[in-house]
């Protein structure tokens, strides 16, 4: 059997005596050599099994060699072409090597010269490849590099959210202790108890509310694959949560208007989408003063379905407006209009926003309300329903 590990070299000429002849040549230096009488054979061998090197006759009564040339790299980028020719001319060499030759050798060449061609164009594969392995190790190093910091960053960030965690509930739960501690050690008389024991009562939701929207924030990454959402119409949710939330406006003495003025399919989580309106309603009514205004609509616009709380409230600094969708922050005037709160709900609604494919922004100005707008892509045409 003949050993291959040499080198895999096709010889393509339509004239025996040169195929024979580089096989009688490369054979005994250890050479894998087959050949083909025409380019369409050697093109043939060439897609059934993988060359090192291939020695091409520039003139065949099929094709030319030239043309051969991009195929034989389409089929592997690191096979080495060296055209062979009876009629050398710079024109030719210029054209063969604009093409993809590495070199080429006139007819009548020697033995030496053929395997001198041969040798260097097999090292020059070798580096080839060498340099191809170099820049995949180098790609995969840095990939590797890029993975390790997001790991890094991730665990910060896991640390820091669960130390903010601790942070927060700490409040409510000492506050708590505090009034269940006073009134079991007698502390409080009897006319006071009613009061420490609705406050306690108010701390205890505010906790529950913080746990709830942790394991909502939770529900959203846990459920966020394509696979499990369905097809439905964004104002057929909007239209089942905003009767109650319009009652909550009524009784703080805020107007509340809705405007539908398409109605949007889009891919998502039912409970989802009436958890983002829900979520940005509330939040306007919540920071909005008895007299004010809160006005919701919902469109379409250019594939997207675009949806908008604007509410006449206290309003967001430019500085503040940065930071409201993050976890747990709330604005200094948000904590002296509502002292208690989770700072969780807007960071909710992004994070359902960006879960959907979609974006949200807020525009907004201190004592002038603010502005919410969300869009998500619409729903596919043939996925469309009622819902």
């Amino acid at each position: 059997m003949t050993d291959d590990s040499a080198g895999r070299i096709l010889v393509i000429d339509d004239e025996l005596g040169i195929r024979e002849g580089c096989r009688r040549a490369l054979a005994p230096e250890g050479y894998s050599v087959e050949t083909a009488a025409t380019g369409s054979e050697g093109l043939l061998r060439i897609q059934e099994q993988p060359f090192d090197l291939v020695l091409l006759d520039v003139v065949m009564p099929d094709m030319r060699g030239v043309d051969l040339l991009r195929p034989i790299h389409e089929e592997g980028p690191d096979t080495v072409c060296i055209i062979i020719t009876g009629y050398a001319t710079v024109e030719l060499a210029v054209q063969a090597i604009k093409a993809g030759a590495y070199d080429f050798l006139s007819k009548p060449f020697t033995t030496e010269l053929l395997l001198l061609a041969v040798r260097q164009g097999l090292e020059r594969r070798h580096l080839s490849l060498q340099a191809r392995r170099l820049q995949a190790m180098r790609e995969e190093a840095a990939e590797l590099a890029r993975a390790k910091a997001e790991l890094e960053r991730l665990d910060r960030f896991k640390s820091t959210f669960m130390l903010t965690v601790a942070h927060e509930l700490r409040a409510p739960l000492n506050a708590l202790q505090s009034f269940l501690l006073a009134l079991k050690e007698g502390f409080i008389s009897a006319d006071q108890q009613e009061m420490i024991l609705q406050r306690a009562t108010e701390r205890g939701q505010e906790l529950l509310d913080m746990v709830n929207d942790l394991l909502k924030i939770a529900a959203v990454r846990g459920e966020g694959e394509v696979s499990t959402r369905e097809c439905l119409s964004i104002a057929n949710v909007l239209e089942k949560v905003f009767p109650l939330l319009e009652v909550q406006a009524r009784e703080k003495h805020i107007a509340c208007t809705l405007e539908i003025r398409h109605r949007p399919q889009v891919l998502a989580h039912p409970d989802q989408m009436a958890q983002l309106w829900t979520n940005l309603i509330s939040n306007g009514i919540r920071y909005t003063l008895p007299g004010g205004q809160i006005t919701v609509t919902l469109e379409e616009e250019d594939g997207w379905a675009v949806g908008t709380v604007q509410d006449t409230g206290i309003g967001i600094s430019p500085q503040e407006q940065a930071r409201i969708f993050e976890e747990f922050y709330r604005t200094p005037q948000a904590g002296k209009l509502e002292p208690h709160g989770t700072g969780l709900g807007l960071s909710l609604v992004k994070r359902i926003v960006e879960e959907h494919g979609g974006t949200i922004g807020v525009e907004s100005a201190q004592g002038e309300g603010s502005r919410f707008s969300f869009r998500l892509p619409l729903a596919a045409a043939d996925s469309a329903t009622d819902r």
